[in-house]
């Protein structure tokens, strides 16, 4: 059995997945800062500017997307995630600093192009580095990063908010400390891990896969035996170039849409959808309204909110040590349907007008089932299933799918919510999840200790 060199394929993974780190801080911190920055742009009575303030950063991250394919077939992956560690560093400082509300969505809509480029590339350069029988677990350690992002906003949002007294009016929260200067704390605590995460990504080696695709094969034979040997690396470089052929170093997106892709295009971008629509994000950018809507405060809602931080951050975990012994299929089957099953009854809940504990606990339910399952799993499978050829596009399109697919679910959640309720809302989303759970059951294939080479053989015919 070849041996591998755990710390270094640990260390390169984990300043990769930094950017999932970023990812999750500014995904989340827009929601414990939410009831302050809304009362200081005056617009509390505002529907569609709050839709707009939620989801200005995804016109952002389908930038990221698209542009990710072009740039990381181009220049690899490194220099892209340079430039998302750029863009998030300078994203929370300007939106910190923001004094109208144009300047505030400008700089959300600068981190999303973070958030975008991050997206695509941590898990395909961890894909790329990693051996196969570690692959899910390496790649689900980017989702590690994220949910540890999101917690780290959840910990600094409870840490910097004051108590709000209970009863509080919009014209006392605006006035006060959280209302003029606390929620510029909560974004301004990203610069850190942002700066950080720019330096350490000058030490990244770039991706062995993509110098073997832009004809570097001398610059990626030295990565490779850093990662498991002089035999390992002489062996993965014979199977990536067979699967390469007479590949050039730029990729024609038009070249995605050849009949021998479709099968894997249409599987990446379904499930990209699939994991926005199920609908567990509006539990962490709206936990306001929907912790509002059971009865509880802001101070509350911002505890609350931790409490769903620390399980997202747990059952992430979970998936972690199972992915590469239970599979990818069997995660995203149980994730769909245990997903449908718990909007099933959490609508229940809000229908029949339940409050406080019920609620709370049908929520940490739902993101418990989503953390082991359809968060970490479904980057798996994105950063496995394209081929070498064309990885750095297709990812870009599927990613494209997935953050218009959750500007859609982000924009429209307080107009269903509005429409149909909480509970209509919720039991809209129970279908999507069924839905789901019947096209992962047809179409995904196992992916589990495959080489990246092996599943491009098993998926494009």
């Amino acid at each position: 059995m070849k041996k591998f060199n755990s710390s270094y394929i640990w260390g390169i993974s984990l300043v990769s997945a930094m950017g999932g780190l970023l990812f999750g801080y500014d995904w989340v911190v827009i929601g414990g800062a939410k009831p302050f920055y809304e009362r200081f742009f005056d617009i509390v009575n505002s529907p569609a500017l709050q839709a707009w303030a939620m989801s200005s950063a995804l016109v952002g991250c389908v930038v990221g997307a698209v542009a990710s394919g072009y740039i990381s077939d181009k220049f690899g992956r490194k220099w892209p995630l340079l430039i998302s560690a750029f863009l998030f560093t300078a994203a929370s400082l300007g939106t910190g600093l923001a004094n109208s509300f144009d300047t505030f969505i400008w700089f959300r809509m600068i981190g999303g192009v973070g958030i975008g480029l991050a997206s695509a590339l941590s898990p395909m350069y961890i894909a790329e580095v990693a051996p196969s029988h570690v692959r899910g677990k390496f790649v689900s350690l980017n989702q590690f990063t994220i949910v540890t992002g999101i917690l780290a906003a959840q910990l600094i949002n409870l840490l910097i908010a004051q108590a709000v007294p209970e009863g509080a009016t919009d014209e006392f929260i605006h006035a006060s400390w959280n209302g003029q200067t606390g929620w510029r704390w909560m974004f301004f605590a990203c610069g850190v891990p942002a700066a950080t995460f720019f330096i350490l990504t000058l030490f990244l080696p770039e991706s062995p896969r993509w110098l073997m695709k832009a004809g570097k094969a001398d610059k990626a034979l030295p990565t490779l035996i850093k990662i498991g040997g002089e035999e390992y690396a002489r062996e993965e470089m014979a199977a990536i170039k067979a699967t390469l052929n007479d590949a050039s170093e730029k990729t024609d997106f038009k070249e995605l849409f050849k009949p021998k892709f479709r099968t894997v295009l249409i599987i990446g971008i379904v499930l990209a959808v699939f994991q926005q629509w199920c609908g567990i994000n509006t539990v962490f950018n709206y936990a306001e309204e929907i912790f509002s809507a059971a009865g509880y405060g802001v101070s509350d809602t911002l505890f609350n909110i931790v409490i769903t931080g620390s399980v997202n951050l747990i059952f992430t975990l979970v998936a972690m040590f199972t992915v590469d012994k239970w599979g990818r299929k069997k995660l995203m089957l149980l994730g769909s349907i245990g997903l449908a099953v718990t909007y099933i009854l959490l609508g229940s809940a809000f229908y029949f007008e339940l409050k406080g504990i019920a609620v709370l606990s049908l929520v940490i339910i739902a993101i418990a089932v989503y953390a082991m399952s359809l968060a970490p799993i479904v980057w798996v499978i994105l950063s496995e299933i394209f081929p070498n050829h064309i990885r750095g596009a297709a990812m870009a399109l599927a990613t494209f799918g997935l953050w218009s697919a959750c500007f859609v679910l982000t924009y429209t959640f307080p107009l269903l919510n509005a429409s149909l309720g909480a509970a209509g809302t919720f039991w809209v989303y129970a279908a999507i999840c069924l839905s789901g759970f019947v096209f992962i059951s047809i179409k995904l294939p196992e992916t589990k200790g495959k080489s990246l080479e092996e599943i491009e053989k098993e998926l494009v015919k």
